[in-house]
């Protein structure tokens, strides 16, 4: 079944499914919509984590792990990331199983709509499908409008736009700025609380994840002097690199979904228009699909993922593999301009 935002939203606060699939390319979206199933089993729950190559390699052990008890008997849920094709069989297992009494939620950020793994979640017995998109301006404004009076916020259209602009059309920022609002202000469902202007200027949005939007905008631009000045800003403001190439990464995902419909026939435009860029981005985006080749995206994220990794390997050089990592791409980008 095709979830919308409130249905996905019920079905993680109360989880009787056997598989939600949040497939496309916004993985901030996704991971807090994870987030929220974890938070509805519970605390104590136990998670298992799995993702596609796992699955591809053993495609029963999800239908096992979905009818297995916890060993102390707790509340059980499953966690995939990074499924694709190679998932379907694990998928079809799970939903043709006799039983199944833990949910499942699949994380899938380059499956299309129209892949088999998505058509499978659509179609399957008690399973739920849901397109993880950046949110047009509006579609992002009612979304935090929900958000604000689930966490009891009282919040004026002009005082959330104020969040979007501090969180860089983020909608996870976004929503992570209204949860530290909602605690300063002690506001909760039962007892709402007026979101004012001074509780913004007071508790200012953690702006690292905006503040790389000029950094993310410097690689994808192939401009080396630009991501120097801004890596330098970032560094002498104490900003640790995984943020930022973790932007990087989701802004390639997001570009690589965009320019296989490009590659197959559809214009920038309507490209654009089908995966809600928020319109703040829409120039560059534009900018970055008519200059980034497919092959060359995917170059570009398989670096940026082994840069993070060996960043978080022990004995690393710290930051210095991650500017490194940005500064090839960009030069490399410079050059075929």
């Amino acid at each position: 079944m095709k979830a919308n935002a409130g249905q996905i939203r019920a079905a993680l606060d109360n989880p009787r499914h056997r598989l939600i699939l949040l497939h496309g390319p916004d993985a901030g979206l996704a991971n807090d919509l994870a987030a929220r199933l974890g938070r509805a089993v519970g605390d104590g729950a136990e998670r298992v984590d799995l993702d596609g190559p796992a699955l591809k390699a053993d495609p029963a052990r999800l239908a096992d792990e979905a009818a297995s008890m916890s060993l102390f008997g707790d509340k059980r849920w499953i966690r995939v990331t990074g499924a694709g094709e190679e998932s379907v069989p694990a998928i079809a297992a799970l939903l043709e199983a006799e039983r199944a009494g833990n949910p499942v939620l699949a994380i899938a950020p380059t499956a299309k709509a129209t892949s088999k793994l998505v058509k499978l979640a659509l179609d399957g017995r008690d399973a739920l499908a849901f397109a993880c998109y950046p949110p047009s301006a509006a579609d992002l404004e009612r979304q935090l409008a929900q958000t604000a009076r689930e966490l009891g916020l009282r919040a004026d259209p002009l005082l959330l736009r104020r969040v979007i602009a501090a969180s860089g059309g983020e909608s996870a920022v976004a929503v992570r700025e209204l949860e530290k609002l909602a605690l300063y202000l002690d506001a909760a469902a039962d007892r709402p609380a007026d979101l004012t202007s001074q509780a913004l200027d007071d508790l200012a949005a953690d702006r690292g994840e905006a503040e790389a939007d000029r950094l993310v905008d410097a690689v994808l631009a192939g401009e080396p002097a630009a991501l120097g000045r801004e890596l330098a800003r970032l560094r002498e403001a104490g900003v640790s690199p995984i943020p930022w190439l973790r932007q990087l990464q989701r802004r390639l995902l997001s570009l690589a979904a965009m320019r296989a419909d490009l590659d197959a026939g559809e214009t920038v435009d309507a490209v654009m228009k089908r995966h809600r860029v928020f319109f703040r981005e829409e120039q560059a985006t534009a900018r970055a699909l008519r200059a980034w080749p497919a092959d060359q995206l995917a170059r570009a994220l398989t670096h940026i993922r082994a840069a993070e990794r060996a960043i978080m390997a022990p004995g690393n050089a710290g930051p210095v593999l991650a500017e490194r990592a940005v500064e090839t791409i960009a030069r490399a980008q410079a050059r075929r301009r």
